[in-house]
């Protein structure tokens, strides 16, 4: 357990340390598109769309956060389908026409490969039609397949390692760390972003817990706001 914590916490204080620039860079972009009345589309395959649900319609989390969820890119419906799926070309198009994300919107995505042809093509449909990308993607993986950093507006290193497990167990290793690396960079931008709209005099679209006193009266506005807008509220 200590050897693991330790393995997460350094990954986090590399992250905070090597990639303020593009961190500041991706929450003045949240910031922006909160401004404008935008939506934060989030997007990634298998395991890597856990930190996307993880920002959606949650007590402190922002609502206009919009998880790009497919099934067949998912776990819960067929976890091998998915993973032989996200590698087929030609699916991010039907994929971002169904949640027809605009230019006043922006894109995280989310591959700690950066390899599979779903995300990366996410990345290109999405520029193609002038919308912001973040991707978040491991640098131990530029040399070997990995393509998503060069097709974002910006690029940042969650730092994992090559094949995302950490704490050798025999002859194999456990303990992934791209699920915990990619939450805190993108709860990070979204919690910085929406405290530069703040400060701009911008009142960001926060949920409150259902479970404190107002809580779901704040909430029902909110939701009112964006049904319609967002496909998965």
């Amino acid at each position: 357990m200590s050897e693991y914590l330790n393995k997460i916490t350094e990954i986090l204080h590399r992250i905070e340390r090597e990639e303020e620039k593009n961190l500041q860079a991706a929450s003045g972009l949240v910031a922006k598109v909160i401004a404008g009345d935008g939506l934060i589309f989030v997007f990634g395959c298998g395991h890597s769309h856990l930190p996307g649900l993880d920002a959606f319609y949650r007590a402190g989390g922002l609502a206009n956060v919009s998880p790009m969820l497919d099934t067949d890119l998912m776990l819960h419906d067929g976890a091998a389908k998915s993973s032989r799926m996200e590698k087929m070309h030609a699916i991010a198009p039907e994929i971002f026409r169904r949640y027809r994300p605009t230019e006043r919107d922006m894109l995280f995505i989310i591959s700690a490969s950066g390899k599979n042809a779903v995300s990366v093509e996410m990345a290109e449909t999405a520029r193609a039609r002038k919308i912001c990308c973040v991707g978040i993607s491991s640098s131990a993986y530029f040399g070997c397949g990995g393509r998503l950093h060069e097709n974002v507006d910006i690029a940042i290193d969650c730092k994992v390692p090559y094949g995302d497990a950490c704490i050798s167990v025999g002859e194999a290793k456990m303990g992934g760390l791209s699920t915990a690396a990619s939450c805190f960079i993108l709860n990070s931008c979204l919690i910085r972003g929406a405290a530069l709209a703040a400060r701009k005099g911008v009142r960001p679209p926060i949920y409150l817990s259902g479970n404190i006193d107002g809580g779901r009266e704040h909430n029902s506005k909110l939701e009112e706001k964006y049904f319609g807008r967002i496909k998965n509220l």
